[in-house]
């Protein structure tokens, strides 16, 4: 076989060369030891958790190295792509503070390595795959979809590895007269490279699993489809070389396509760039795990968090957790660093499944918000009402200055309170602080009846004064809790609960419900000089 007639006859319009191409994207000027990664994200519409934990690896690994991290869209299956998907996952990045250096954006490239969307770069990859034909390495297959699903039957019943190899690669041997023919008639082709049965083993050292020892590929894998896109396995291959990636960051499900890859690579001369495996996202289900689901698990999609108000910081926080199991022990070392600041380290990662838990995310969250700034929680809190709440977004406006107050309740004591977890949950529990969305949720405490309900609020309105500091007007609390008989002391009444009708917790409880609508409420006295005089008097008085 003529290769180089067969390469001109299957790619006659391809007149630039690998060498072309390698001057057309150099080596990047970096300092020694940066790292180059990219997520490749397809855009099928629904950005997930894995994406972003993947992200995050590749900028930690780029930007802690002094290197480059960028957005590569892979788009070879045209099939899949969702209308406004590459324009959702940019967003959905960019909500979760994930900065590319470079890269697909909304307003089109950024970088000199571009195209970086691989349908745009298909005149690249056929400079390769006339190459690979000029090698023999690479051949024109005309089996139609009916045949090659014959071929998988047959397969099937011999108990063979399905694929097209040895036997089954009918077209690997075709001559050029054929090939001119088949062509002629009309007949689609894809580009298949032409694998060898050798019975050999290839090693690679993966940055998390460490040595992965595989069987080498002997499959005539596709490399061009009949429209002359190619794969994923031949468009990464290509593009993570022409790009300079040090490093290729993607979940575990791929590491069965690694000899594909590798065979690709060495048979182009290529340096392998460092794989990095990721372990699969598991959630606990009964007594065992399993894996995070599409279609059961609402919190797979990173639209959940978005719409749930949960902060992008927490999200971060929660996913470092997953990727080093130090970082929990970092962060109570030093409470207040940024978590960029955390030594990230892919030595560190786990090859067990990565445990998606959301009441460790939730507890993340308090924490986390616990140590923002009242005027922090407020931007943050009010850009995603303006998203997916616009009256609550106006209200806390209108208040601005009663929020910020009302943020501020509890965080200066020795252990600040942690009331808020979500954006979407604080729209809850800050709505007492407003009339407009003030409402009552609990009954008054069954320890204390209607008549002591109406006489307490009497006489603490009789004696309240909106310019006692805490200790006089906790003094006036007592003195009324004392006269009605209940226990002034909580530990008096659950000693000798017959003397007493109940505590003083019952009689503040009363207050808390009054106020807020729920016992379960910051400080009175705190909470009173946010509400102000006014509101704190007319709320009482409808129980006096």
């Amino acid at each position: 076989m003529d290769y180089n007639a067969l390469a001109d006859l299957l790619f006659p319009d391809v007149t630039q060369s690998p060498d072309d191409m390698e001057k057309r994207f150099p080596a990047r000027e970096l300092p020694e030891g940066a790292c180059v990664t990219r997520i490749g994200p397809s855009p099928t519409g629904f950005v997930h958790l894995g994406n972003l934990y993947n992200a995050i690896i590749g900028e930690r690994l780029a930007h802690q190295s002094g290197g480059v991290f960028y957005l590569r869209i892979e788009d070879t299956d045209n099939k899949r792509e969702v209308e406004g998907a590459v324009e959702t996952l940019i967003n959905a990045m960019n909500y979760f503070n994930v900065n590319f250096d470079e890269g697909a954006t909304a307003d089109g490239d950024k970088g000199a390595y571009g195209p970086y969307r691989q349908r745009q770069r298909k005149d690249i990859y056929h400079v390769f795959a006339k190459k690979l034909v000029q090698m023999g390495k690479a051949y024109p297959c005309f089996l139609t979809a009916e045949e090659i699903d014959a071929i998988r039957e047959q397969q099937t019943a011999n108990k063979e590895n399905p694929g097209i190899y040895g036997k089954y690669a009918k077209c690997r041997d075709l001559t050029i007269d054929e090939v001119k023919a088949d062509i002629a008639e009309g007949k689609e082709w894809v580009l298949r490279f032409r694998g060898e049965e050798t019975g050999e083993y290839i090693t690679v050292e993966d940055a998390i699993r460490g040595k992965v020892e595989m069987p080498r590929n002997n499959m005539d894998f596709v490399l061009l489809k009949s429209d002359g896109i190619p794969t994923y396995h031949f468009a990464h291959v290509v593009d993570d070389h022409l790009m300079h990636s040090t490093h290729v960051i993607r979940g575990e499900e791929w590491l069965s396509s690694l000899p594909m890859h590798v065979e690709l690579f060495n048979t182009l001369g290529w340096k392998q760039p460092i794989y990095c495996h990721t372990a699969t996202l598991m959630k606990i289900e009964g007594t065992g795990k399993r894996k995070l689901s599409k279609r059961k698990d609402p919190e797979l999609a990173l639209s959940y968090y978005q719409q749930e108000g949960i902060s992008q910081d927490v999200v971060w926080e929660f996913l470092l957790t997953l990727l080093n199991s130090n970082y929990e022990e970092w962060r109570l070392a030093d409470p207040e660093a940024d978590y960029r600041e955390f030594p990230y380290s892919i030595a560190k990662m786990s090859i067990s499944g990565a445990l998606v838990d959301l009441d460790k995310l939730r507890s993340i969250s308090k924490e986390t918000i616990c140590r923002m700034s009242a005027e922090k929680i407020y931007e943050n809190w009010l850009g995603w009402c303006e998203q997916y709440n616009t009256e609550f977004a106006e209200l806390i406006k209108k208040y601005h200055e009663r929020t910020i107050a009302a943020l501020n309740v509890g965080r200066n004591a020795a252990k600040p309170r942690k009331d808020i977890e979500t954006w979407k949950q604080a729209c809850d529990f800050m709505s007492f602080y407003y009339d407009e969305t003030f409402k009552v949720t609990e009954d008054m405490p069954a320890e204390c009846s209607a008549e002591d309900v109406k006489t307490f609020f009497s006489k603490y309105l009789e004696t309240y004064d909106h310019s006692d500091d805490s200790s006089a007007w906790f003094a006036k609390v007592k003195e009324i809790t004392e006269a009605l008989g209940y226990a002034v002391k909580p530990k008096d009444f659950k000693k000798n609960p017959e003397q007493y009708k109940g505590s003083i917790v019952h009689i503040t409880n009363m207050i808390r419900i009054a106020l807020t609508g729920h016992a379960n409420a910051p400080d009175i006295w705190e909470v009173s000089h946010v509400l102000g005089e006014d509101i704190v008097r007319k709320r009482l008085e409808k129980w006096a």
